[in-house]
């Protein structure tokens, strides 16, 4: 198949997803294209079967803003005319939906472009769900060949938020993992660079958005560090990074937290941790978590996200409710302090995220989609 893939390319679960899917499709024989404004997070385009196409808006006078979701309509249009694309692939709803469904029309009758919409989260919870772009992300869901949500969670939420009482169209594909990648053991010796003294390290890995909730990660690991001595390893950049420090020099844990940016291999990081600090307010499904927990770290998240389908309560890692700091710092506390229940919730988090999120399954699952579209 010929598959065009839409995606930002910013640090982010949408598009290290969408970069991955490519990656593996690639393998596998297919010819992929890609279209973002930069090179996508995690993209190497000198491998075979990938293409990427810069997507340059113009700065014409008459326009206070670069019309940026015009020209990506025209960009994917005319790839796919050159190159005959049998699917647009656009991943998050707003705007790439959209313009997928534009290059669609601009190409009909004369090609039968198929355009599938998988939605992440925040396209739809947050951006989508205001009344500005409600109406616009509703038509771009139901203007799709198909759609797909990586959660049941997500799904219920699209169906509830958007009115759409055609449940059966969407499908639930999850994100995925390759556990040869994603694996245990320090391989880089991080553990004597941040915890030279046997301190256990604490991992929180985000785009640092308010969604996020920074502040409840640096309270949680300050109450842990009360009692056993722990360092915080934060991995990414945003808007809560000033936050972050405040908090960080109002507990005087300057030296026991360290701030590594953007990562590419973050498989390297992860895999030197003890437990995983993701406390988010919206989580949709949570890469993050799943990527430490193949790495065979436990993980503390929250409920009634899309975090429960990831995280078994009890048995690799432990959920609590939004903005519970008490109940994650006692949870976090009890798990690193006893070796045993450790080593249990490790072994457990591996084998469970290798068994349902294995790339090779959820990949072959695309494929279908993408077959029963173009079978359609």
């Amino acid at each position: 198949m010929k598959l065009g893939i839409v995606c930002y390319p910013i640090m982010g679960g949408s598009g290290v997803v969408a970069t991955e899917l490519g990656l593996y499709l690639a393998q596998r024989g297919h010819q992929v294209h890609f279209f973002s404004y930069a090179l996508p997070f995690r993209l190497d385009p000198l491998l075979g079967n990938l293409f990427y196409h810069q997507v340059e808006t113009s700065n014409y006078p008459l326009f206070k803003y670069p019309p940026y979701t015009l020209t990506l309509s025209a960009k994917i249009a005319e790839i796919a005319d050159q190159e005959n694309l049998d699917i647009i692939h656009a991943h998050y709803a707003i705007p790439h939906a959209i313009c997928g469904y534009l290059a669609r029309q601009m190409l009909a009758p004369r090609r039968d472009l198929k355009v599938i919409t998988t939605v992440h989260g925040t396209d739809v919870t947050l951006v989508g769900a205001e009344k500005s772009f409600k109406e616009i992300t509703r038509f771009s869901i139901q203007s799709s060949n198909a759609v797909s949500a990586v959660s049941l969670h997500l799904k219920n939420e699209v169906c509830r938020t958007f009115k759409l009482c055609d449940e059966d169209r969407m499908d639930v594909i999850y994100n995925f993992v390759d556990p040869e990648k994603f694996r245990p053991g320090d391989s880089c010796g991080l553990r004597e660079k941040f915890a030279p003294g046997g301190e256990k390290l604490i991992m929180h890995m985000s785009n640092f958005r308010p969604l996020k909730r920074i502040p409840d990660v640096i309270e949680v690991f300050a109450r842990i560090n009360r009692e056993i001595r722990s360092k915080l390893v934060l991995i990414g950049e945003g808007p809560e990074i000033p936050t972050a420090n405040e908090l960080i020099r109002k507990h005087n844990l300057a030296g026991d937290v360290f701030f590594l940016g953007s990562r590419q291999n973050v498989e390297n990081i992860l895999s030197a941790g003890d437990l995983f600090l993701l406390p988010s307010e919206h989580e949709s499904f949570g890469l993050a978590a799943m990527e430490a927990l193949c790495c065979g770290v436990p993980a503390i998240g929250t409920d009634r996200t899309g975090l429960p389908e990831l995280i078994t309560d009890g048995k690799s890692g432990f959920l609590c409710q939004i903005g519970d700091t008490d109940c994650m710092a006692e949870k976090g506390v009890m798990l690193l302090s006893d070796d045993n229940m450790w080593k249990s919730f490790s072994a457990y988090a591996r084998k469970s995220v290798s068994d349902k999120f294995h790339y090779a399954k959820i990949v072959g699952e695309y494929e279908n989609l993408y077959r029963r579209v173009l079978e359609s």
